[in-house]
């Protein structure tokens, strides 16, 4: 395979360039198993697992491969197999809080150029949730485009567009209709060769019948969604990075019904960038936005061009980025400080050391 067809440049070429001179080669992560990872290279797919000294170095499950990272690897067994010994770092990670009570962080896919974070126009329909991806993206380091999928099933089109447009200043949004193949052909100039898009949303939002349409075959299986509450079951059950009849690469994600948010200050900044461009036009600099006179964003709320519902989610996420980096830093304490018992644990035990 021609690397550069899998997304290699200049980038990951200059941070490989030590362990090329020292006999390595390089994969990409396609799909990630129990115990292996199945990788595309220049030699074809491989399978392949991680170290020994890798495992044993690993601080988190961060520290392992994810779809979608190029990994330095040698090759055992005449080309069937390889061992994966470094992750060469990473341009781009879109990631988020793992589900439940952990304060862990779930790597969704690596090193991609643009998330294509797609909304369903039925009745699950929600901008709060809109908001609260585009924070992750952001934050990723990829560029977002909105997709706003089944369009067959919405008599208000062109309103919700508006909505949307609202929340997500510059972002480009495409709306389509992915079942009966209608608007697909707008999303063809951001898989151009070699460049990595994720596909994330909801699940029961179409994103199995994208992927079809996209890669002109049945890559995965459709699943219809409950008439309900127009919520949809896991059609997509892991992570894999697919290569497109465009030469473009889609890494399919399952849909998420929790989207917590790991950290996100920037792409925090990004998504609410209307409200920050008040906040700074505040009397006082630490306004709260509650009764300080003076108060741009309060007089933006009762002259009607800034929404309330916007204002309220986007002090809601800001507590919860808040009280997430506290949750963060109190792990890395407890961490450091596990660290540094067993180091004199240790040195207990051999003296003469």
């Amino acid at each position: 395979m021609n690397l550069e067809l899998l997304g290699w440049n200049s980038f990951f070429a200059k941070n490989f360039d030590s362990y090329s001179r020292q006999g390595y080669t390089v994969g990409r992560v396609v799909q990630e198993q129990k115990n292996t990872y199945i990788l595309y290279t220049e030699f074809g797919e491989i399978s392949a697992e991680v170290t020994g000294k890798m495992r044993h170095r690993a601080g988190g499950r961060t520290d392992f491969p994810a779809v979608g990272d190029w990994v330095v690897i040698s090759i055992i067994n005449d080309e069937e197999r390889a061992a994966i010994h470094e992750i060469l770092p990473r341009k781009s990670k879109f990631s988020r809080k793992i589900a439940g009570a952990k304060t862990d962080e779930q790597i969704i896919a690596t090193n991609i150029d643009r998330v294509f974070l797609v909304s369903g126009l039925d009745g699950d329909f929600n901008i709060r949730r809109i908001e609260r991806y585009l924070i992750l993206v952001w934050e990723s380091g990829a560029n977002p485009v909105i997709i706003l999928n089944k369009a067959d099933l919405c008599d208000n089109v062109e309103e919700i567009g508006l909505e949307v447009e609202a929340i997500a200043c510059g972002v480009p949004i495409i709306v389509l209709s992915a079942i009966a193949n209608q608007g697909i052909e707008a999303l063809i100039p951001y898989l151009g060769i070699g460049q990595t898009v994720a596909l994330v949303g909801s699940s029961g939002v179409g994103k199995s019948t994208i992927v079809n349409q996209l890669a002109e075959e049945n890559i995965q299986a459709v699943q219809s969604v409950r008439q309900t509450d127009s919520r949809g079951r896991h059609t997509t059950t892991h992570r894999e990075l697919i290569i497109l009849p465009s030469g473009g690469l889609l890494i399919d994600t399952p849909g998420m019904r929790e989207i917590q948010i790991w950290n996100g200050n920037d792409g925090f900044q990004e998504t609410f960038t209307d409200i920050n461009t008040l906040a700074n036009q505040c009397c006082f600099r630490n306004c709260q936005h509650e009764k300080e006179p003076g108060c741009a964003v309060q007089k933006a709320l009762l002259d009607g061009t800034l929404d309330e519902r916007r204002f309220q989610n986007y002090q809601k996420l800001q507590n919860e980025l808040k009280y997430m980096a506290r949750k963060q830093d109190q792990k890395a304490y407890l961490s450091e400080k596990e660290k540094w018992k067993k180091i004199h644990k240790a040195m207990r035990n051999n003296p003469k050391r």
